[in-house]
């Protein structure tokens, strides 16, 4: 994945899905449909797909037995634990890169495309409206 090539966002006109804190500090996007994106996508696949980026977010901030032993193995070790080993956030972070990148292939057809939440700080989800291909026809 990291040799795939990104198109250059540079100029391009960008829409910001910002974070729900309505229900707490958990990672959670809004859902509201943006203006900028009528017309370009459907509301159906756009609410899927921040749907399917929150319950990615969700699974990563569930405590489960194994990241309960996860953080009291890690604090025996002086943390040097995390050394060695990725935790299940970490998991889920891949899992989150993986999730983005199929979306892309989807949003791409429809000149869009979604940047990972991680690279915004977990503020906002960036939308960039890349330019509209050209048609070679006659």
């Amino acid at each position: 994945m990291a040799n795939q090539h990104v198109p250059n966002t540079i100029g391009c006109q960008k829409v910001f899905v910002q974070r729900d804190y309505s229900n707490g500090t958990a990672v959670h996007f809004q859902t509201k449909f943006p203006q900028e994106l009528e017309g370009k996508i459907s509301q159906e696949l756009f609410m899927s797909s921040i749907n399917e980026i929150n319950a990615v977010f969700a699974e990563a901030e569930t405590l489960t037995c194994s990241s309960y032993w996860e953080g009291c193995f890690a604090c025996l070790t002086g943390f040097l634990l995390l050394l060695c080993m990725e935790t299940t956030y970490e998991k889920n972070l891949r899992k989150l890169s993986r999730t983005i990148h199929r979306l892309n292939k989807q949003w791409y057809e429809h000149g869009l495309l979604l940047c990972n939440p991680m690279e915004r700080g977990l503020r906002v989800i960036e939308i960039a409206i890349l330019s509209p291909p050209q048609n070679s026809g006659g």
